[in-house]
């Protein structure tokens, strides 16, 4: 079984450290797009995806001392990222907008391959339409990974508000993909 390499750009996180501009260049050229995705995906236009991108890689070179390879540097910068439009999207008072009805739904699967053939992009494209809380829920869990447990800390709501936050975006976005005739 392969170990995950964890120092796998420490040279060059060792000379931006230094201040090397010339690193920090590299390292923003390495991630730089992941990152992107992920602003996007969160946040509710490509300007303020835009913003949070640089103010993001600018938080991370400013923290890097503060980086211990205890984890990659990939998910070290990608929760900064995360973070930081979390809170952007709470300082504008944007009140994440979740669904009003807060029913559980008991029973309900989570099908992946019922989204079999289905493009990232176009699922991006569907989510459009939710509420910036529901929209960050849905990309937290189906984009990026992370479990119910994780995104309720993170949001600091219950796991159960989460799970039912998540089914609501996911009926909405297989709804939208249904008008859109992207779905059988």
């Amino acid at each position: 079984m392969e170990t995950l390499k964890l120092d796998i750009h420490r040279d060059l996180i060792e000379q931006s450290v230094l201040g090397s501009q010339k690193a920090q260049y590299r390292l923003y050229q390495l991630y730089a797009k992941a990152m992107y995705n992920i602003c996007c995906r969160m946040m509710p236009c490509t300007e303020d995806a835009e913003d949070m991108l640089q103010e993001s890689f600018t938080e991370a070179f400013r923290r890097l001392t503060s980086f211990r390879y205890e984890s990659t540097f990939g998910a070290w910068l990608k929760r900064i990222v995360i973070n930081r439009c979390i809170n952007e999207l709470r300082k504008r008072k944007a009140d994440l907008n979740y669904f009003d009805d807060m029913q559980r739904f008991e029973g309900q699967t989570d099908d992946v391959e019922e989204c079999a053939g289905i493009s990232v992009e176009k699922v991006k494209k569907a989510m459009t339409g939710l509420p910036n809380g529901s929209r960050m829920i849905f990309s937290l869990y189906l984009l990026e990974g992370y479990d119910h447990i994780e995104i309720a800390e993170i949001l600091n709501i219950s796991v159960s508000n989460s799970k039912s936050q998540y089914m609501r975006a996911r009926l909405k976005v297989k709804e939208t993909l249904n008008q859109m005739g992207y779905e059988n």
